[in-house]
């Protein structure tokens, strides 16, 4: 099957008040999983390569190529993003190499370079096809933007939206990234707002740490993307240890990482379930 734009796939979750789900590939068994799990939901995916995934990869052609190679092979529709690229030239490279999106974070920059930075992304993505997310204050991890007592101002948000052209804007709502337990606190209301000033879909990072019943219940309130990587980098990782645990002698590396693939392949399927049922 074709790559699916990322904007259609938001576009049309927004208009049936469902969620996307957006898991992060650091390796090839993530992306097949990922992809595995979507079909077994039969429901689209985005599958996403962040700036560090590049870094531990020594580059984003290699994981790119592998991870768009396994998303044409599909039988649902399935998009590529680049997550988290502070870097404008990898952004160019991810538009070049044929991702579906980008998220340009310009967030450690002050309010009028963030927003000179992104709008010029914009027009240069737009410009090939490439759709560009984006997200406000400083992103990173319980430190960050999504830490539980930072919050996205509505207001601020829509004029952030109108001066850059982005299309899509991840908030901060209560979650926070790299969460390994999960009971982070989402603020409903503050989401409903925010559907109501800004007219892009809305992202929530940090999905890892929201229980399930708020994952179904902020695609509700107005999230359409829903990013989760600690979560499945957990379960790949408990799933290698039984394994190696249960079997000691094993050297066979197709061995362990394929239980962990089917392992994360179950829980995408059940997530994207989650997420469908708002």
């Amino acid at each position: 099957m074709p790559l699916a734009p990322t904007t259609d796939l938001l576009a049309s979750a927004a208009r049936r008040g469902g969620g996307v789900g957006a898991f992060n590939v650091i390796q090839l068994e993530h992306a097949e999983a990922l992809v595995a799990g979507a079909e077994q939901a039969g429901a689209p995916v985005v599958l996403q390569i962040s700036e560090n995934c590049v870094r531990y990869h020594g580059a984003l052609e290699p994981i790119a190529l592998a991870t768009l190679a396994v998303a044409r092979r599909a039988t649902v529709p399935v998009a590529v993003h680049l997550d988290h690229a502070e870097s404008t030239a990898l952004v160019h490279e991810a538009v070049e190499l044929g991702l579906s999106s980008v998220m340009f974070d310009g967030s450690k920059l002050p309010w009028a370079d963030n927003v000179a930075r992104t709008a010029d992304v914009v027009q240069r993505c737009h410009a090939a096809g490439v759709g560009v997310e984006a997200e406000l204050g400083e992103v990173g991890g319980k430190d960050g933007v999504h830490a539980p007592g930072a919050r996205t101002d509505p207001h601020e948000a829509a004029e952030f939206v109108r001066a850059t052209g982005v299309d899509a804007l991840a908030v901060a709502v209560g979650s926070s990234h790299a969460m390994v337990t999960r009971d982070a606190e989402l603020d409903l209301d503050l989401i409903a707002r925010l559907r109501q000033a800004v007219p892009v879909p809305l992202v929530l990072h940090g999905s890892s740490g929201v229980p399930d019943a708020d994952l179904t219940k902020a695609v509700g309130a107005g999230m359409t993307k829903v990013n989760i990587a600690t979560h499945l980098g957990r379960i790949f990782t408990d799933t290698v240890r039984a394994f190696l645990a249960e079997h000691p002698d094993v050297v066979d590396t197709r061995k362990y990482l394929g239980a962990a693939r089917a392992a994360v392949a179950d829980e995408v399927a059940r997530l994207l379930d989650v997420l469908r049922a708002a």
